[in-house]
């Protein structure tokens, strides 16, 4: 009997070990093995954004705390300009100081809330946008390529301004 019993939990046991691999694997797949991250498109964070989101400190902006010249995030309520988790812990202190949850970095010129514990589409988030394009066009010189949205016009059979079925 003991046979048959260790034989049942060795059998559920693979299959468990099988599964756990698949999800493992589908992990790896989706972002956390492979560093690509799917951004959130809406954020509840957003009632303390700064009002003047178009008028920022320059990208090379040091943080105001320690000088560091590199890796800093700029606060989008307050526009203070802090380094990242990686230097000194400025950005991340601020947040749990002074609850101002959204901002935007001067590396990537991503944005991460830190209530939400995610990366936001700062081009997909209306409030996010300007804010993005401003530090874009100072990093860069040039105004940020747009994606573009396939849409489906239902009305009239249109896919991307093609007829289909012709």
């Amino acid at each position: 009997m003991a046979d048959k019993e260790k034989m049942v939990y060795d059998s559920s046991s693979s299959s468990r070990d099988q599964s756990n691999v698949e999800e493992e694997d589908l992990m790896a797949f989706y972002g956390s093995e492979s560093g690509w991250v799917e951004a959130r498109t809406h954020c509840d964070h957003l009632d303390t954004l700064s009002s003047d989101l178009t008028h920022i400190p320059t990208p090379d902006t040091p943080c105001n705390r320690c000088q560091h010249p590199a890796e800093n995030w700029m606060c989008l309520s307050c526009k203070d300009v802090l380094c990242s988790r990686f230097i000194n812990k400025h950005m991340l202190e601020h947040y749990q100081q002074q609850n101002h949850s959204v901002a935007l970095s001067y590396s990537d010129l991503s944005v991460w809330c830190f209530s939400c514990n995610s990366y936001l589409d700062a081009e997909v988030i209306l409030p996010l946008r300007s804010v993005h394009e401003t530090a874009y066009i100072l990093k860069f010189g040039e105004a940020p390529p747009f994606r573009t949205i396939e849409c489906l016009e239902v009305g009239d059979n249109k896919v991307n301004g093609s007829t289909s079925g012709n």
